[in-house]
């Protein structure tokens, strides 16, 4: 057995475990050190110019162009052809290019896709009701986490105050739906975390929170102070904009999104975000393109056929090389669990012919699933 592997793995069917290696393929080369994380190649693709003194037009501009040399880098690198990987990043590289490009967008903030335009640089809150400040609230190496990403010693896991939505029955409402919880962190420190994670012997540094979208400038910036291996996962609710996604893109070696509602009227009735479907749906598309990938889908009682049916279609039909994991620990938490009377219908635990016909439906539509 490899220094990452899961030994819960091992009890799956052969030909499931090699579909879901092979859909993991660059993520577990980067866990086990074969090959280097996507932002120390960003670092490998350089500039001359200071991005600072660049307009935003000509950063916007700037950044698509190394974007293109980037992505010929990545092919090359997975192909076997690590020419250029040990050149250091002299002066300039990529990564700064997103560094600047995020410390434009705080000044109007368009991270999210509430597009609140608040200067959160100068400490205004957001519609996240966050302020420049990243908190985290704990950090560890989380093996609870799906089997896949956790390997021997954990998934190396942060968790991040704040978040963009509202979900009524949010398990980690403490930390999602109060902005001062946790401990302030600088991009040092968080580099520190990341460092010391993978030390431990973490699998992967595992954004998560709340959700990770509000601190991606501290993210980011983290990112061009640490040197360590590391697979990079964005365990996020996909609510980015495009601005944000581009940016993201280069930086994430294997994604754990979670795509919950199948329609918009669920999604602002239970988690009070709105165009849910066309912005997740977008955003899954661009990581399916950008790397490996695992959706998370939540069977909520009674969501059945409004919202797992139709999100595992579209997954099949856009995302075909995305595993799935078709989840069924929801419980009443939070203003569910306080209210039951407002909220009737999500006020249980879903039930076995719900949980059944949500596996069933999948493995009919042939979906590479983990249970």
């Amino acid at each position: 057995m490899g220094e990452f592997e899961h030994p819960a793995l091992f009890p799956m069917a052969i030909d499931l475990r090699d579909r879901i290696d092979n859909r993991l393929s660059w993520y577990h080369s980067v866990m086990s050190n074969e090959k280097p994380a996507k932002y120390l190649l960003c670092k490998r693709v350089r500039l001359q110019v200071d991005p600072s003194t660049m307009t935003e037009t000509q950063l916007v501009e700037e950044h698509a162009t190394l974007h293109e040399r980037f992505v010929d880098l990545w092919k090359r690198v997975k192909n076997g052809d690590n020419s250029g990987v040990g050149q250091q990043a002299n002066p300039y590289s990529l990564l700064d290019v997103k560094i600047e490009l995020l410390k434009r967008i705080l000044r109007r903030c368009v991270l999210c896709e509430w597009k609140c335009k608040v200067n959160r640089a100068e400490g205004k809150k957001g519609a996240c009701r966050l302020e420049r400040e990243t908190r985290v609230a704990t950090f560890f190496r989380h093996f609870g986490e799906e089997p896949p990403v956790v390997g021997r010693k954990g998934s190396g896991t942060v968790f991040f105050t704040g978040c963009t939505f509202r979900c009524v029955f949010c398990q980690n409402w403490d930390i999602s739906q109060d902005p001062t919880a946790g401990t302030p962190v600088s991009p040092t420190t968080l580099a520190s975390i990341i460092h010391s994670l993978r030390e431990e012997g973490a699998s992967n540094i595992n954004l998560v929170g709340g959700e990770p979208t509000p601190h991606l400038h501290t993210i980011v910036e983290s990112l061009r102070i640490a040197e360590v291996n590391v697979p990079i996962l964005w365990n996020s609710n996909m609510y980015l904009t495009s601005e944000a996604m581009e940016i993201l893109a280069d930086l994430v070696d294997i994604w754990l999104p979670d795509f919950k509602w199948g329609n918009d009227n669920c999604a602002v009735k239970y988690s009070r975000a709105t165009r849910y479907f066309e912005v997740v749906s977008r955003n899954h598309e661009i990581a399916h393109t950008a790397g490996d990938m695992i959706i998370r889908h939540l069977v909520v009682p009674g969501h059945v056929k409004c919202c797992t049916k139709r999100i595992l279609e579209w997954v099949a039909e856009s995302c075909p090389r995305a595993i799935v994991n078709v989840m069924t620990q929801y419980r009443p938490e939070y203003l569910v669990a306080r209210s039951p009377q407002t909220y009737p219908e999500i006020a249980r635990r879903p039930r076995s012919d719900e949980i059944r016909e949500a596996e069933e439906y999948a493995r009919q539509l042939d979906l590479t699933c983990l249970t």
